[in-house]
């Protein structure tokens, strides 16, 4: 069995997802940890200590333990400020790994945590995982660049690492691409999703536990607010589809994240008093995965309007509810989303074209087949499928040399 670090420096896996830096990583190191964990592995996550109380370390499950780092001031920190700490970070692990033993391997996610295990790869002569999750040359092609000195730090962890994981054959093309990736240390490992929680049920009994209209056209939203996510577009959608006359509701679930994203959360709520949709509208504060299902199993529809997206994590979560998905045909929302058979995907940044492919959802035979198929789409994706890739590509790399930097 093997004994896995994971670097998850500037956000905490036991983070609610949906809000400051927390999405879809925080999902994926959960549960990536936990179904490591139970396949009888020993994962250990690294993560910035942003709160003082927080316990120095922290068993989530047996096998699962998450230790908090002192480094710069506890408290949440922009990502100018995350990247004035990573070394103080990086020395902590370091320490942390001499009490309590050298790793298998280093398995970071994020560029920011990339910078550590390249570091601790050196030193300490342990195999480099890489997860980054985003990336600021695929960000740039599809929406704006923010910062070159970030491309070039990722590029060398890209000569570094002894393996780069993909969620999907697009995002493994995008690493080649963009950073002229070696495709030999590029693995693709699609995410999972928890069916336990994320199942079909009864649309009218899932309306009735939250107050929601049952007759009323849902649309759901659900992400962190950031031009990035594009929950200006879900908005415009539903501006659309109530000019159309259609009876429709949008929920919008998540909070402000990042520079832009309280400015993001303002220019919604103007938009929404200046076209009169006050009572169309409902921003939900983000929500834990057993509350979260629950809003999938009410909507008719899920929007995920994202100008970029590695994989789309909702996307999925959505299909394993029975809920079509209209996307954005970008990423890994093109390996998620079947056209006609799960959702749609819609290349145009048109509230009028994003309206009309909710339109040809909400038929209602077309909706009872979608969904159908929605849920056997979304059983191909599980985190035990994905800990059993990781683990194996763990012990592989344990028996070989170390890519030279």
């Amino acid at each position: 069995m093997a004994r896995l670090c994971v670097l998850s420096y500037h956000t905490s896996p036991l983070a609610q997802a949906g809000t400051g830096d927390g999405g879809g990583m925080n999902v994926y190191v959960r549960e990536l940890s936990s179904a490591l964990a139970r396949l009888g592995h020993e994962v250990c996550v690294y993560t910035r200590r942003d709160d003082p109380t927080s316990p120095d370390t922290q068993l989530v499950e047996p096998g699962f333990r998450v230790f908090h780092v002192n480094a710069g001031p506890a408290r949440p920190l922009g990502r100018d400020e995350l990247a004035q700490h990573v070394a103080e970070f990086t020395n902590e692990v370091a320490e942390s790994f001499r009490r309590e033993g050298i790793p298998d391997a280093i398995h970071a996610n994020y560029w920011l945590s990339g910078l550590a295990g390249h570091r601790l790869k050196h030193e300490l002569g342990v195999p480099l995982i890489m997860t980054f999750h985003t990336l600021e040359r695929v960000k740039a092609d599809h929406f704006e660049s923010e910062s070159e000195e970030r491309a070039l730090q990722e590029a060398a962890i890209f000569a570094c690492a002894d393996a780069v994981l993909a969620s999907c054959e697009v995002e493994a093309e995008q690493f080649v691409r963009f950073y002229d990736a070696d495709p030999a240390r590029v693995h693709v490992v699609p995410l999972g999703v928890e069916h336990a929680f994320f199942a079909p049920g009864h649309r009218p009994q899932a309306r009735r536990a939250l107050g929601l209209d049952k007759d009323t056209a849902l649309l759901l939203f659900v992400g962190r607010l950031q031009a990035l996510k594009g929950v200006d577009l879900a908005l415009e959608t539903l501006i659309t589809l109530r000019g159309r006359g259609r009876d429709a509701t949008l929920a919008i679930i998540g909070g402000p994240s990042g520079a832009d994203g309280p400015e993001t959360l303002a220019r919604l709520h103007d938009r929404v008093n200046e076209t009169g949709v006050i009572a169309n509208v409902k921003f939900v504060a983000p929500q834990a995965h057993q509350l979260l299902s629950t809003w999938m199993r009410a909507a008719d529809v899920t929007l995920v309007p994202s100008r970029s997206e590695s994989f789309g994590l909702v996307a999925l979560e959505s299909s394993a509810c029975g809920t079509p998905v209209i996307a954005s045909e970008v990423g890994g929302l093109m390996t998620l989303v079947e056209p006609g058979v799960n959702g749609y995907l819609v290349a145009e940044r048109s509230a009028e074209v994003w309206a009309d492919a909710v339109e040809g959802v909400l038929d209602p035979e077309v909706s009872t087949t979608m969904s159908n198929d929605a849920v056997l789409l979304a059983r191909r994706y599980t985190w035990r499928a994905a800990a059993t890739s990781l683990a194996a590509l763990t012990q592989h790399l344990s028996l070989s040399g170390l890519v030279r930097c």
